[in-house]
């Protein structure tokens, strides 16, 4: 681990601050008129989701961790736990649904996942971008919309609603943005 002063963190960095792990999520260099300059961070916690703005000086140092990534392979769930198995030694682990957020919908048996681990301990779970569903259930186009930005509710075999276009129909197969929940095109 390195330890870097405090007006050098930059989004995306990951800290250990006050005993926590740390996300850097937004940052403000300010320079006030009088007395030193500052950074005013916007930090995220990877445990838990909580978020804290602090100001850090220039003379201030912070841990900056470094998070292993690793490739897992999502089974199935029970209960409130998903299992996944860890594609080069075959082993199996159990992780709270909470982990995963809202993206848990999306997830599909054998789905390739990446597990970020701090000291061997999983810390978040990050699905691929976009995922194919197939529509279930979407409701008839109204005649006289435009064609421009007419979209209508429709839902996924997931139980997950998104707006789609007025040509898509039920059975149809679409590929869906797993976290802002759009779609992106129709599945070749």
């Amino acid at each position: 681990m390195a330890k870097i002063s405090g007006v050098e963190i930059r989004p995306g960095n990951n800290i250990e601050y006050e005993g926590g792990l740390w996300r850097a999520v937004k940052i403000q260099h300010t320079q006030p008129g009088k007395g030193g300059a500052y950074m005013q961070v916007e930090l995220k916690n990877l445990i838990d989701g909580r978020k804290n703005n602090v100001r850090f000086r220039s003379a201030e140092t912070v841990e900056r961790i470094r998070l292993d990534t690793k490739d897992f392979q999502y089974l199935y769930s029970e209960g409130d736990m998903l299992v996944f198995m860890d594609t080069e030694t075959y082993e199996q682990i159990n992780l709270p649904n909470d982990l995963v957020g809202d993206a848990a919908a999306f997830l599909q048996d054998g789905m390739m996942v990446q597990l970020e681990l701090y000291e061997e301990r999983p810390i978040s779970v990050a699905l691929p971008e976009t995922v194919e569903a197939v529509v279930v259930e979407a409701d008839a186009v109204v005649k006289g919309q435009t064609a421009s930005a007419s979209y209508k509710p429709a839902i996924l075999d997931n139980g997950v609603r998104v707006m789609v276009p007025p040509h898509i129909v039920t059975g149809t197969r679409i590929v869906v943005d797993v976290y802002e929940r759009e779609y992106v095109k129709r599945a070749e």
